[in-house]
């Protein structure tokens, strides 16, 4: 039967992050669930009427335990059961998020056992055959740095600074691959444009100043790291947007560019001297029709998105021109049912594929996510996961989904005939 190899030493795996899988974090998302379960809870059915899958989730939206991070996973204590499923599925790598509030829970007072912890973390990982990818921020703060402003404060990259050295001079010698910030883009986008997650300070201007500290942000860990540990590589996790035109007229033409400028390409140009490699996070495009999102939507996942898995081609081969290597470090969709789960993964990565073989040099595949997990202000309903969570229980149950990936990673190869 036909099959599209990948690479030699390709990286297979999945990713979580610390806040939506550990559990009892206490951070400045934490704090924020507890002030607004109730209203999203109110607020849900206005809010994702939009959703063709509405009823699907509709109780556990309308419940105000849904928006309460709480035990989460309870990974932070059943990292090795999990780990244990990965190493099963013939996953070769795996992204976490170091909790920097666990690390810095007062300024400048570092917690030498929750460095310790994700010590073990990491040799679980190692022990298992999997490489960590080690993402230093995934969006939580430190309760005493969000109240001193966040990623908005003017002294937010020195903060950041100083925990990236921290952590570089304790692990480093442990980690290869480290990626300074997630989603830098989409967090402030939220936080500053919409005024939907915390601290929700809606002003144009300070979503621009919060990007270029970001900026700054990453430069100066950049250069601790490397101070550190040399040969380390180290990039961010970008969110990526397909924005493709339904007709190439002028102004579709024009509304394309100044998206890429504004949204693929700012941030990555501004630290293209600062990074060895390029994380793709990748989940949708948008079709321009004389304005954004004008998708067809003939599919929809549950969260409302389109499914659209070969979008994620034009993602990568419009990375090339960096001249980076790329590493996926989320692709995913939502279904609880697995049925799209199953056709989405082969879809995709027959496309990453293809991008390959048109010269985008892509070293490694991160779904989307290992486990399902909590998902920021919408909750726990969303399921991402390769794995099922019964969060009453906490019980895993390998998808389907799961054990198709498994054969791909475990051939490093994916059959035509199941595309």
């Amino acid at each position: 039967m036909p099959k599209l190899q990948f690479p030699d030493n390709f990286y297979w795996g999945a990713a979580t992050a610390a806040h939506q899988v550990e559990g009892g974090n206490h951070n400045d998302w934490s704090e924020w669930e507890k002030q607004n379960a109730d209203r999203l809870a109110r607020e849900s059915e206005q809010a994702f009427r939009w959703n063709p899958n509405w009823k699907k989730f509709a109780a556990a939206a309308t419940d105000p335990k849904n928006y309460i991070s709480g035990s989460a996973c309870d990974h932070y204590s059943r990292f090795r059961e999990d780990f244990d499923i990965a190493q099963s599925l013939h996953h070769s790598a795996h992204r976490f998020s170091i909790e920097w509030s666990r690390i810095e829970p007062e300024e400048g007072q570092f917690n030498e056992e929750a460095i310790e912890h994700y010590r073990t973390v990491i040799a679980a990982l190692r022990e298992r055959g999997l490489e960590p990818f080690v993402t230093l921020w995934h969006w939580t703060l430190p309760l005493w740095l969000a109240e001193r402003g966040g990623t908005a404060s003017q002294d937010f990259p020195r903060y950041f600074e100083r925990y990236a050295a921290k952590i570089a001079g304790s692990l480093g010698s442990e980690i290869q691959f480290w990626i300074t910030l997630n989603e830098p883009d989409v967090v402030s986008a939220h936080a500053y444009l919409k005024g939907e997650w915390p601290p929700q300070k809606k002003n144009p201007l300070t979503y621009l100043r919060g990007l270029h500290l970001l900026i700054r942000a990453h430069r100066l860990a950049y250069q601790a790291i490397k101070q550190h540990s040399p040969a380390a590589q180290i990039g961010i996790a970008k969110h990526q947007i397909a924005f493709q035109m339904a007709r190439p007229t002028f102004i579709n033409h024009f509304l394309k560019a100044i998206a890429d400028w504004g949204w693929n390409s700012f941030f990555l140009n501004r630290i293209k001297n600062h990074q060895d490699f390029i994380g793709l996070n990748h989940y949708n495009r948008s079709v321009i029709d004389n304005g954004f999102r004008k998708n067809p939507n003939k599919t929809q996942t549950d969260f409302g998105w389109e499914y659209q898995p070969d979008s994620i081609y034009q993602a990568l081969v419009e990375l090339k021109p960096y001249n980076k290597p790329i590493y996926i470090t989320e692709n995913g969709i939502a279904d609880a049912s697995d049925e799209l789960h199953q056709k989405f993964i082969p879809a995709a990565l027959a496309a990453v594929h293809r991008a390959i073989a048109d010269g985008a040099d892509v070293r490694g595949y991160l779904y989307w996510s290992l486990l399902d997990n909590f998902e920021w202000d919408k909750g726990f309903w969303p399921r991402f996961g390769l794995v099922a969570i019964d969060y009453a229980t906490q019980t895993r149950t390998v998808r389907p989904s799961a054990l198709a990936y498994a054969e791909i990673c475990k051939n490093n190869a994916l059959e035509t005939a199941v595309i």
